[in-house]
């Protein structure tokens, strides 16, 4: 079939149509997280046609990601890609029409203040709450909607944050259980995986062809083992007082420190480093330093330098950040980062 006929199926679907395509021809979605669930959002969108896909993550492929990453090979993985590159490279081969920028990069407020210009719809694939209210605290103060989803085990949950419309994620933690646990500890199916972003997306086609009056306006959970499924209205959680969209809004997760700081990456026996300003490191003037210390070995790939020195592993990018895997012990890996990469 000729190439002006790509989108044609969706196309004849009447409630989107041909208007809701040239709606999506100039869109620009910004998803946050390169892994099973960015991975499945950002190839729907890019096949779908939006225009412009930015995808940001600041992890590399490994093997135990290629179960349900989708868009990740064992090549990756053996060549340590970050996700990032390894996502948009795929994604431009799959649509060469769409622009598709990936982005490797630990995002914090300053970050996705500046990711989030021009961006028309923010979709969350993230790991963990603190980013998620960063880019509600962003949603919220620059009017950008944005897509929550998360899923572990057999389970998931997604719900559409309209600002000026629904309540925020602020206002729904500790109204809404929303989870704590993670794909590391509980592990996960990559089914549900598909079933949130399914989910996403499609609330994302409805958003970005301008058919607002199709969107669920319900938070949405399932369980695909136990066969359960449930929505529910959230309106009367929206709290006056809120911090982020009610009558007097501060935006505390866009003021707060984000400098310097350390985290235990849940599930991981990993500690991520973040310096307190960014570096610009030559990875491979570093990487022939590090050989030259009489213990440990140092391998540098274009994005990051992986630094062996048993019974641990460092992986320094270019911007200082650095992953120090075999501890959980913060301060133990303050000392290796200190030692190795410096201030």
């Amino acid at each position: 079939m000729e190439r002006k006929h790509r989108y044609s199926r969706q196309e004849r679907f009447t409630p989107f149509g041909e208007e809701g395509q040239q709606r999506l021809r100039h869109s620009h979605v910004l998803v946050l997280g390169a892994g099973a669930l960015g991975s499945a959002t950002a190839e729907t969108l890019v096949r779908a046609g939006v225009r412009h896909v930015t995808i940001v993550d600041r992890d590399y492929v490994e093997w135990s990601n290629l179960q349900r990453q989708q868009l990740f090979t064992e090549q990756d993985a053996m060549d340590r890609l970050p996700k990032a590159v390894a996502a948009a490279k795929r994604l431009s081969e799959i649509n060469s029409d769409c622009l598709v920028n990936g982005i490797v990069m630990d995002v914090r407020a300053g970050e996705l203040t500046t990711l989030s210009a021009g961006v028309d719809l923010m979709m969350d694939a993230t790991d963990n709450f603190e980013t998620r209210l960063i880019m509600n605290d962003v949603g919220f103060k620059l009017g950008i909607p944005w897509i929550y989803g998360g899923c572990v085990g057999s389970s998931g949950m997604s719900y559409t944050f309209l600002p000026g419309e629904t309540p925020c994620l602020n206002c729904l933690l500790g109204t809404i259980p929303m989870g704590g646990d993670t794909c590391d500890i509980n592990g996960i199916l990559p089914q549900a995986v598909q079933m949130v972003a399914a989910h996403q997306t499609m609330e994302a086609m409805k958003l970005l062809s301008g058919n607002r009056q199709a969107l669920r306006k319900k938070m949405l959970t399932f369980d695909l083992w136990r066969n359960e499924r449930v929505e529910f209205g959230v309106e009367r959680a929206k709290k006056q007082g809120c911090p982020t969209c009610g009558e007097h809004p501060e935006y505390p997760y866009l003021t707060a420190t984000n400098s310097g700081k350390s985290e235990v990456l849940c599930g991981r026996d990993t500690v991520q480093i973040r310096p307190a300003r960014p570096m610009n490191i030559d990875l491979k003037e570093m990487a022939d330093r590090l050989n030259k210390l009489p213990h440990g070995k140092a391998t540098v790939t274009p994005y990051m330098i992986i630094y062996q020195v048993k019974p641990h592993r460092l992986v320094i990018f270019r911007d200082g950040r650095t992953l120090v895997h075999g501890t959980s012990d913060i301060a133990k890996a303050r000392s290796l980062y200190n030692q190795y990469v410096g201030g």
